[in-house]
């Protein structure tokens, strides 16, 4: 049987269009481990176009700095900025807040599922963009 724990996906819409969700930061955070973006993308199962997309998006969206790349540098790499990590700890205490506020609404709504229920294989599913 499929877990059915309810998830809490945090996302901030900045009223000018900027979005800050779980992919940037999950992002950010492979990038913090591998040493690279190409890296990060591939652990991720992402292209590196679209990992590099994503950071130069971040990258414009704060007056500071979150990613520093070193192209050439034996092959390249990138590591993320102290503004990077406060950011990446503020986001996760974000979400550790939100699933505590909402653990008990969460948990009477999951009581209240139907037991028979059942996807239809032609619905579309919510995606999570960040």
């Amino acid at each position: 049987m499929a877990d059915t724990s309810p998830a809490l996906f945090i996302r901030l819409d900045f009223g000018d269009g900027r979005r800050l969700g779980p992919g940037k930061i999950a992002l950010l955070e492979a990038i913090h481990l591998s040493g690279s973006i190409l890296g990060a993308a591939k652990a991720l199962g992402m292209s590196y176009r679209r990992a590099w997309m994503l950071m130069d998006e971040l990258g414009r969206m704060f007056e500071e700095p979150v990613l520093r790349t070193f192209p050439g540098r034996r092959g390249g790499g990138s590591e993320v900025t102290p503004f990077g990590h406060r950011l990446i700890a503020l986001y996760r205490a974000m979400e550790r807040q939100a699933a505590r506020a909402t653990e008990g609404a969460g948990s009477e709504i999951m009581r209240s599922l139907a037991k028979d229920y059942q996807a239809r294989p032609d619905a579309e599913p919510e995606t999570q963009a960040g």
